[in-house]
């Protein structure tokens, strides 16, 4: 049987080679998680470095989500799920009222939700421009926030829980992306329906 050769003290690192090692492993976990973790995880962001790379946002948006399931779970209890028919009532309340105020949608955005899944949908715009809108949402309710990121600048125009439907206008704060996202929390699937004009010189759109 084989037996490996014990290594010799000298071979052993030193207390102070431990030490160093010790002290660089817990300071690069430092900087893991000040960097990468908070801002990601929980929208904290103690060096602003999470905001450059976009990561502040991201953990904004789980952390929103967290309080938006709570929020729901409770609504829910309290007043259990709305009827169909006054879902799609009410969108087509929110389109009809828009089409008595006249002018024309540019751009219409119509997806499916199945539950849990989200979608985004963001224009390109420079600061001072406009956008009105109308959503509808037909079939359940969805939590939506409509938002605004670029250049190290976010803000929130709009927030929506158990939304069937939003219409009205924003003007953009700064230079960037703006728009909405969505998460069906419904236990079944919905349809959203998004009527845009204004000025933007793009939508971007998708998953």
């Amino acid at each position: 049987m084989f037996n490996a050769q014990k290594p010799s003290l000298e071979e052993l690192p030193s207390s102070k080679q431990l030490l160093r090692s010790t002290i660089a492993a817990i300071a690069a976990a430092i900087v893991i998680l000040s960097v990468v973790v908070l801002p990601a995880e929980y929208g904290i962001d103690p060096t602003g470095v999470g905001r450059v790379l976009g990561l502040t946002e991201m953990g904004e948006i789980k952390t929103e989500l967290s309080e938006e399931a709570e929020q729901d779970r409770k609504l829910n209890t309290q007043t259990g799920d709305q009827s169909s028919l006054l879902r799609n009532v009410f969108g087509l309340f929110v389109s009809s009222a828009h089409a008595q105020t006249g002018g024309t949608w540019t751009d219409e955005v119509e997806f499916t939700l199945a539950p849990g899944d989200t979608y985004e949908v963001k224009m390109t715009m420079e600061e001072g421009e406009t956008v009105d809108y109308a959503m509808t949402v037909t079939g359940g309710r969805v939590n939506f926030d409509l938002h605004g990121h670029g250049n190290g600048n976010s803000t929130t125009y709009e927030k929506g829980r158990g939304s069937t439907g939003s219409e009205g206008k924003f003007t953009a704060a700064f230079q960037g992306g703006h728009g909405w996202f969505w998460r069906n929390r419904d236990s079944k699937p919905l349809t959203v329906t998004l009527k845009l004009r204004g000025t933007y010189s793009g939508i971007r759109k998708g998953q």
